[in-house]
């Protein structure tokens, strides 16, 4: 019954080349989502998984159990197939190496669906989007899900689009994908075998494949900030995100 979170990052980013030993903070990002990611109760293990020695080199340096992958992945289910193949565990969670700051919560409520349902092979996670500009950036993830909280579909694009939109302060535009997937070892490893389905290259997204060969894919509703660092651009806010949780620290140690 093993419970394994699996860090898949690559050095060679298209869209910001050497993103995971950039430096928030005075750490490489790489490591701030390992200690998040290890805050999280009920882990037996957290791996970073690259194909990169110079990250491999900084994941250990930092106390991390890192595993050098073949470069020859073209995803990154891929990697983490490759290191879930020789692992005993019921469920592998994959934490995307773009949330440095991934909270212990979001990660506990996407693994419980699938701990109390052993009929859903795969889950993740969604949180509200107050902001327009994030609302229609193509590198924020929109997901819709239907009554019981299954996906039915994942976009690039601003869904569901409401075509009478009258917006109100603290109106909820929808919901933006955080990426963290759980899925049980066996379909994982089924789910990197299939092919790539049309949906999945037009929009470039992998979740696409479970759902165009209709396996569903349980979405559980958390409060993450929205700091995923796609761009350079990006770093900007992972600072300020980070200085505001340090401030806020040093407050409340000062007034006991």
């Amino acid at each position: 019954m093993a419970v394994v979170a699996i860090i898949p990052v690559r050095y060679g980013s298209t869209r910001f080349p050497g993103k995971p030993l950039v430096p928030i903070g005075g750490k490489p990002m790489i490591q701030h989502v390992y200690e998040s990611t290890a805050r999280s109760p009920g882990l037996d293990r957290v791996i970073v998984a690259t194909d990169d020695r110079r990250i491999l080199d900084a994941a250990r340096g930092f106390g991390a159990e890192a595993i050098l992958t073949s470069a020859k992945h073209a995803s990154g289910t891929d990697r983490l197939a490759e290191v879930a193949k020789k692992l005993r565990a019921e469920w592998v969670i994959n934490v995307q190496g773009d949330l440095p700051f991934i909270r212990s919560e979001t990660i506990q409520r996407t693994l419980k669906p699938l701990q109390q349902d052993r009929t859903i092979p795969m889950g993740t996670a969604q949180t509200p989007i107050f902001d327009r500009e994030e609302w229609l950036n193509p590198n924020v993830v929109k997901v819709v899900t239907d009554r019981h909280g299954f996906a039915l579909y994942f976009s690039r694009a601003p869904i569901p689009y409401a075509r009478d939109r009258e917006e109100r302060p603290n109106d909820v535009f929808g919901y933006r994908h955080v990426g963290i997937y759980v899925y049980r070892r066996e379909f994982l490893l089924k789910f990197a075998r299939m092919r790539q389905t049309e949906l999945e290259r037009i929009e470039k997204l992998e979740q696409l494949r479970a759902l165009s060969n209709g396996y569903r894919i349980r979405v559980a509703e958390v409060d993450e900030p929205s700091v995923e660092v796609d761009t350079p651009a990006d770093l900007e806010k992972a600072e300020a995100y980070l200085q505001g949780v340090n401030n806020g620290s040093r407050r409340r140690t000062a007034h006991g």
